[in-house]
This record gives C-alpha cells, sequence and structure tokens, in this order.
C-alpha cells in the first residue's frame, strides 16, 4: 500500500468497472421470433424463424454443454430446405453459415455466427422487412454478446421499426459494450442512436445531449466518419428548434463528411429542407431532384419525393406537385413500415396547403398524425393536428359566404322584390 506525503497509507485506487444492462430481446409476441412468421408466412419465413431459434438456444446454452444439441440428421434436413427454398443467393450463404451452430454445435465460433445472422439482417434490412431483420440481429448480438457493434445494430434497426422501447435499452447495452471494449466508433454512434431516438418523440433537449456527448467521443478518438454524422444530426435538430447556429453546423458536417462521402446527399437534402423552412422554394425544389438519382434506399425516396411535393407547392408548381403525390401515395398501405412516412405525409399535407388543395391537404395530414400516433413520434403529431385544424379552418371559411358575398346576395334579392313590385304597380 502507497504511502500518502501525510504519512498516511494511500487507499488503492478503485478500477471503475462499466455497467453493461441488459437488453429487451423480444416485445411481448407469444412465441420468440413469431413475428417473423407474421410478416413472411411462407418458406423462406419459416428458415429465418428456425436459424433465429437454433441460434438463440445455441447461444444461451454453455459451452461444454452445446455437443449434442441437435440431432445428427438436423444440418443435412436445413441444407435441404435452403435448396428446395430457393432464396436470393446472399440470403441463402449467409443463412447457411448461420446452420453450423446446428451442424457442430461445439465448434461453431461465435463471430462467424454473428457476421451470418447480420447479413442475413442487412438483406432483410434493404427490402423493408423490419421485422425479420430486427429478429436476425438480435440473434446476431445474442451469438456475440460482448459484441458492441452487433447490440447497435439491433437499436438502430427497432428505433426503425418503431419498437422504441427495445431500441432504447439495445443503444444503452451498446454504449456499454463499447466502453468495456474500448469499441469507441460502436459507443459513439450508439450515443447518436439515443439522441436521434430521442428526437423522433420530439425530446430535442436529450436529442442535443446524447449528440454532444457522440461528437466528444468521436472527437476524441479521431473518427471523422462519426463527426459528420453528429454534426448533421446536430444541425437537423438546430433547424428542428431555430436555434440560430444551423448554417454553421451544416458547413461543419460537410467539411466533417468531404465532398465524395456517400451521407452528402442527405446532408444536401436536409439543407434544402432548411431553405424550405425559410420560404427558398426553388433552391430547395433544385436539391432535392438533385438528390432523388443519388438515392436507393426506398425510405429515403419516399421522403425526398414528399418534400419534392412541398417545395413545389410553395412554388406554386402544381405539376410538380401531382408528381410527388403519385410517388408517395405507393406506399399507401405500408405507411407503418416506413420509418420517414409521418414526416413525409406531414410534408405532402404542407405542399397541397399551400396550393389550396385542402382536400389532399386534408387527408396526408390525418393520415400523417395517425401513423405518427402509432409510432410514437409526438412532435409529428402535434404539428400534424396543428396543420389539420388550420386547413379545417381554411376550407370552411372558402366554403361559407363572405360578409361581402352575404351582403350582395341580399341586395339581389331585394332589388328583385322591388322591381317585381315596381313593375306589377304600374297600369
Amino acid at each position: 500500500m502507497e504511502a500518502s506525503s501525510a504519512g498516511r497509507p494511500r487507499k488503492p485506487r478503485r478500477r471503475w468497472k462499466w455497467h453493461v444492462p441488459p437488453a429487451l430481446v423480444h416485445g411481448g409476441e407469444s412465441l420468440d421470433g413469431v413475428q417473423v412468421l407474421d410478416e413472411l408466412p411462407d418458406a423462406m419465413g419459416l428458415l429465418l424463424w428456425e436459424t433465429y431459434r437454433d441460434v438463440v438456444v445455441w447461444a444461451r446454452t454453455f459451452p461444454e454443454e452445446r455437443e449434442g444439441l441437435f440431432t445428427p440428421q438436423a444440418h443435412a434436413a436445413r441444407l435441404a430446405e435452403l435448396d428446395a427454398a430457393g432464396l436470393d443467393p446472399a440470403l441463402a450463404e449467409a443463412l447457411r453459415a448461420a446452420a453450423e451452430v446446428v451442424r457442430a454445435p461445439g465448434e461453431a465460433d461465435e463471430m462467424e455466427v454473428m457476421a451470418a445472422c447480420r447479413a442475413a439482417a442487412d438483406w432483410l434490412d434493404a427490402r423493408s422487412l423490419l421485422a425479420s431483420a430486427v429478429t436476425l440481429a438480435t440473434a446476431a448480438a445474442t451469438a456475440a454478446p460482448a459484441h458492441a457493434g452487433a447490440a447497435f445494430r439491433v437499436g438502430q434497426l427497432a428505433r426503425k421499426r418503431a419498437e422504441n422501447a427495445r431500441a432504447e435499452t439495445w443503444f444503452r447495452r451498446a454504449i456499454g459494450l463499447g466502453r468495456q471494449a474500448k469499441d469507441w466508433t460502436s459507443y459513439s454512434e450508439a450515443f447518436l442512436g439515443l439522441g436521434n431516438l430521442y428526437r423522433q418523440r420530439g425530446n430535442y433537449p436529450a436529442a442535443r445531449r446524447f449528440h454532444i456527448r457522440g461528437l466528444r467521443a468521436a472527437r476524441r478518438h479521431a473518427l471523422r466518419d462519426v463527426q459528420g454524422r453528429a454534426l448533421h444530426d446536430l444541425f437537423v435538430i438546430s433547424m428542428d428548434t431555430d436555434n440560430g447556429d444551423e448554417m454553421e453546423l451544416a458547413r461543419a458536417a460537410f467539411r466533417a463528411y468531404g465532398p465524395r462521402h456517400p451521407r452528402l446527399p442527405r446532408l444536401a437534402h436536409d439543407i434544402g429542407m432548411y431553405w424550405l423552412s425559410q420560404g427558398r422554394f426553388t433552391q430547395a425544389l433544385e436539391v432535392f431532384r438533385a438528390v432523388l438519382p443519388r438515392l436507393d434506399d426506398v425510405c429515403d425516396k419516399m421522403l425526398v419525393w414528399a418534400n419534392t411535393g412541398r417545395a413545389s407547392g410553395g412554388a406554386g408548381d402544381r405539376p410538380g406537385y401531382d408528381e410527388a403525390w403519385e410517388q408517395v401515395w405507393t406506399h399507401a398501405g405500408q405507411w407503418d413500415d416506413r420509418p420517414n412516412s409521418p414526416r413525409a405525409l406531414l410534408n405532402l399535407a404542407h405542399g397541397a396547403a399551400s396550393l389550396r388543395d385542402w382536400t389532399r391537404a386534408e387527408r396526408a395530414a390525418s393520415t400523417a398524425r395517425e401513423v405518427a400516433g402509432r409510432r410514437g413520434e409526438g412532435h409529428v403529431t402535434i404539428e400534424a393536428e396543428s396543420l389539420l385544424d388550420s386547413v379545417l379552418r381554411k376550407r370552411s371559411l372558402e366554403s361559407a359566404p363572405t360578409a361581402g358575398e352575404a351582403g350582395l346576395a341580399d341586395a339581389e334579392d331585394l332589388a328583385e322584390e322591388l322591381v317585381r313590385s315596381l313593375r306589377g304597380s304600374v297600369r
């Protein structure tokens, strides 16, 4: 034991053990992983559910007890199912790799199993099969329970699906795991994930705090890409709250990204949204139309089409608005599976209101309110209700005769009566 300068023995320095909280594995469904079968009630859905079940059972079994966990025929049967299902080669390859837990449960490597399940989750996410994507990502994180990146991916997909409680637990778990493993990329990204979750809920002060923590961590560890995303998200928060430092943050995000960064189209889109909020409709419209060909994600394209509609409405371009309306409304029936749909519908409603197209404005705003309510997006719900009230009020004012019109009608009626009376009195 060391001695202090005063001669007293100094207590040994206590090592801080970073707490890693548990995460929600499922959200109250009757059977673990059954949401896959609800989303895909076919052979592919059954294979995905079987993969999830096998990986989770394997992961939750002590390594020394895994030998003999599955029957000797199970692996051959699984491969036969995969061959018969006729799956996309990329997905089939991922599921074959995950089936190693069935072939050799005592030898399967957790990192390889995790990578296989993540590949399947990414394939499903790219096709907007979010329930299945979350489930396979959960299998990946269960297979490698100390992997911060796998935990972060579950949070990311759960937030995308509006499973906000589940997403928060996985983001917080990723922070703890990242700190323990010194995985600073996952650590800082998880703060951004939490920040975006709180922004979705309308809690902007908390969202800002989490993004600043993520930005500081990224700067400490020279993570330029994460710095760019943090600054980009802070710009969006500032734009939503009229903080006054929007363009400073936008320029900082652009510098951090650089001119060839794959997220540059998204930043350009968000700057276009800022110009839209300033009433610079023509500038915003030019940016949105330039961004559209650069996007592959279905949800991102839907949002940009909606914003094109809002800018077209503001600029008085009805044909441009009509095209945007048709493009966005092709997603009807899938609103709950499209993370951007409440905001897209709201922007489409704003564009219709600018054109005084009250029927479309009412339809889009009321749908935005309903979808945002189901997805727990409080700030969009409030904005949609406000716009809907405004639309209904203006519509009723336009349909009702004004005081001048009513007076004119009364005067005309009186004039007719007077003329008839006068003509009748002439003999």
